[in-house]
């Protein structure tokens, strides 16, 4: 990051936040609310009724189904997974893919944090995990700030991203059923897939998927030197070869299709972040669909 956290919240604070602060909120149903711990009484069971709720002691006892009823839990924990793999550096200066998560993280740290919800975070990247506990105040979103910028740049060659090692971390750390947003460029290995269907089993997940035109495009230069952000690995090519251009665009396709297909088994929501977009703007656009898809 160029500002430092202070600076950065601070910019986002006034050009981001205000614009959606509340719109989150509203616009987020989990279906895990009102599963809180706090026991409050008995009633009869009714047709729609969660079975998972039948109090079978009593049930025995009044020849009648009845229902345990607990309190709704109104706090919502929020788990923001964060990529730092090699591959999140790509993208120009200062705007970049770790750029755009970085103020993504600040932003929805700060906007859930400003509902009383708590916001904690994890840092990862393949033999790298760093986790910030849950908290809610502006300083606690500072503090995942510092994180980011503490990791923003660091050598991290030689080893491709673990998806599933990611997702799987995610999944120790949240105990209790939570709001589980991961922000990557979905660009790794590992059998991802049913690592995401079971967090998604256990938690609400929504999937932030950071994309930058390098990501989807080869630049017509002649002869570039290629260099695979996960491997350090260089290759020589002719970015101007027709063939050369039809494989890159298959593989891209192939990619986009290959992740949202496994979203989609998984009942995982995923929106694209375009680097070049305006933050505001795309988080707006999440926020709408997230209430199509709610509604």
């Amino acid at each position: 990051m160029a500002a430092t956290p202070e600076k950065l919240l601070l910019r986002l604070e006034w050009k981001v936040v205000r614009r959606l602060d509340g719109r989150l909120q509203g616009a987020h149903r989990t279906a895990h609310r009102g599963s809180g711990i706090d026991f409050t009484g008995l009633r009869p069971y009714g047709d729609g009724d969660d079975a998972r709720h039948i109090d079978w002691n009593v049930t025995a006892r009044l020849d009648e189904p009845h229902l345990r009823v607990f309190t709704e839990d109104r706090e919502l924990t929020v788990w923001l997974v964060l990529d730092r793999s090699a591959s999140m550096l790509a993208g120009r200066p200062g705007r970049g893919k770790h750029d755009v998560l970085a103020e993504l993280a600040l932003v929805l740290a700060r906007l859930f944090g400003r509902g009383g919800n708590r916001v904690g975070a994890l840092l990862f990247d393949t033999g790298m995990l760093r986790v910030v506990p849950p908290g809610t105040s502006r300083r606690h979103a500072l503090r995942i700030g510092a994180e980011l910028e503490r990791t923003a740049g660091a050598a991290r060659g030689g080893a491709t991203t673990d998806l599933a090692e990611m997702l799987d971390a995610a999944g120790r750390l949240a105990r209790r059923r939570a709001l589980v947003v991961v922000l990557s460029d979905f660009i790794g290995d590992g059998d991802w897939e049913r690592s995401l269907q079971r967090l998604a089993r256990r938690h609400e997940v929504v999937a932030l998927r950071i994309v930058d035109t390098a990501d989807d495009a080869l630049p017509e230069a002649g002869l570039i030197v290629v260099e695979d952000a996960e491997t350090g690995e260089q290759l020589v090519v002719d970015s101007a070869d027709p063939l050369l251009r039809v494989r890159f665009r298959e593989a891209v396709d192939e990619r986009d299709a290959r992740l949202a297909a496994g979203m989609r088994r998984a009942g995982v929501p995923v929106h694209r972040v375009d680097t070049d977009r305006d933050l505001a703007e795309a988080l707006v656009e999440v926020v709408a669909r997230t209430r199509d898809r709610s509604s």
